[in-house]
């Protein structure tokens, strides 16, 4: 068979479909076989000939065959070809190639590096190997510091309480006092979510800071010690969204601020790790309208859309233990009863309706913090609301199984969330941050 197959290749040299289709008939081979045919395929003007012809060389091992491999790596110009031939050398398992795959850690090409680590990986318990891939720890594309890091990682320190423990201290309870001198109370890993809309910038008469880096710094505070409280691999979801600051005057103009954009940026750099987006749409009849004057004008510069969206942020305390590894720190029966057997959004787009409230000029919607509670959470798992407001995730909490914490520095949002959550009959603390800090300092 073999030779009917190298008869159609040498015939049909040139035409690289048929080349294509031959080269993956061929299955397992023989050392008996003559390797010049994928020897000459090497300098074949496509690119995929020359890949399928590196496969079926790294099927043969041997030096000769090895070192024309190392050979073409260096001649050879596109990347996918050049990985090809690491991959392939790689399969050999032969240590005498380590020096070759350890100089390759210095290419330019981070998918090549990595090709490289792959096939080095085999050796890691090697000293020299070890060491040499220590060295690229720090090197500057993040998937190759975090493949070094997975792989060489310090176990993490144990937690002396298992994953799914809540702290019943923590349980239904809701603070009125500074969310971070409220967080610096908690232990480490004692909160499973938090989820939170901080509050706006200068845009509702709720909140008030001197500048916009203050009001920055102010929650890049808050979240990392949110993350220093958050279970290992556990999710923060933040819902945020550009705010306008009306302008002072016809002679000056508003000014919109991009605080997901800038949030983001300090989350990936404390800890987080990105997930997903979400957009949250409104119903355009229920948001500010700013394109009357376009209507009437139709001018070109004065274009500004109606905003009915906000972001659903999801990130993830950054961990080298996977998804999986979360879900089986749970008793099967927990995670049954947890599983979302109803009708669940399929797309990163959630139209929901805002919410109004007496007292709260800015309310999350309940269905909002259903849907987070259930896909990123666990039945009686401790969830966390930074910023209380209402209370409405806090009564989400409760109707699904789900404990919550919350801070809340308002004192009339406190009394709304007390009054709110005063129809449940389940055991549940309202403190100032004074009767927190004792309450935590009381044995059990």
């Amino acid at each position: 068979m073999f030779e009917t197959i190298e008869e159609d290749i040498r015939l049909n040299f040139d035409n690289a479909k048929k080349t294509l289709l031959n080269l993956k008939k061929i299955g397992k081979i023989d050392n008996d076989f003559p390797y010049d045919i994928f020897m000459e395929l090497l300098e074949h003007k496509n690119r995929d000939v020359r890949i399928e012809a590196i496969k079926n060389l790294g099927k043969y091992g041997g030096d000769y065959i090895e070192e024309s491999l190392i050979q073409h790596f260096y001649t050879e110009t596109d990347s996918l070809v050049k990985r090809e031939c690491i991959s392939s050398l790689g399969r050999q398992r032969n240590y005498q190639r380590v020096t070759f795959f350890t100089s390759v850690l210095q290419d330019k090409d981070p998918k090549i590096v990595l090709q490289a680590i792959r096939a080095l990986l085999v050796f890691k318990n090697d000293e020299f190997v070890k060491n040499e891939l220590l060295q690229i720890k720090e090197h500057p594309n993040e998937m190759i510091k975090e493949v070094i890091e997975i792989e060489f990682k310090e176990k993490r320190k144990k937690n002396i309480h298992h994953h799914s423990f809540v702290n019943p201290k923590l349980k239904n309870i809701i603070v009125n006092g500074d969310v971070i001198d409220t967080l610096k109370l908690l232990d480490e890993e004692s909160i499973h979510l938090t989820f939170t809309s901080p509050p706006y910038y200068n845009a509702r008469d709720y909140s008030f800071y001197s500048s916009y880096q203050e009001y920055l710094e102010f929650l890049r505070s808050v979240f990392k010690e949110t993350h220093r409280v958050t279970k290992n691999g556990r999710f923060l979801i933040v819902n945020t969204s550009p705010v306008i600051v009306p302008r002072v005057s016809r002679k000056h103009s508003s000014k919109r601020y991009p605080i997901p954009f800038d949030i983001h940026n300090f989350l990936m750099q404390d800890g987080w790790e990105f997930i997903d987006d979400i957009i949250w749409k409104k119903p355009e009849t229920s948001v500010k309208n700013r394109i009357g004057g376009f209507i009437q004008h139709r001018k070109p510069l004065g274009y500004k859309p109606n905003c009915t969206t906000e972001y659903i942020m999801v990130y993830r305390k950054k961990t080298h233990d996977l998804l999986d590894w979360n879900i089986k720190q749970y008793d099967k029966d927990i995670v049954e009863r947890s599983k979302v057997h109803e009708k669940f959004e399929t797309s990163n787009v959630w139209s929901i309706d805002p919410t109004f409230d007496k007292i709260h000029s800015a309310v999350f919607p309940k269905e909002l913090c259903d849907r987070v509670i259930k896909y990123y959470s666990y039945v009686d798992d401790l969830v966390f609301d930074p910023f209380g407001g209402s209370g409405t995730f806090a009564e989400s909490a409760l109707n699904l199984n789900r404990s919550f914490f919350s801070t809340e520095i308002n004192k009339d949002y406190f009394f709304r969330i007390k009054e709110k959550l005063s129809k449940y009959n389940i055991n549940k603390k309202f403190f100032t941050l004074k009767e927190f800090q004792k309450w935590m300092q009381q044995e059990n």
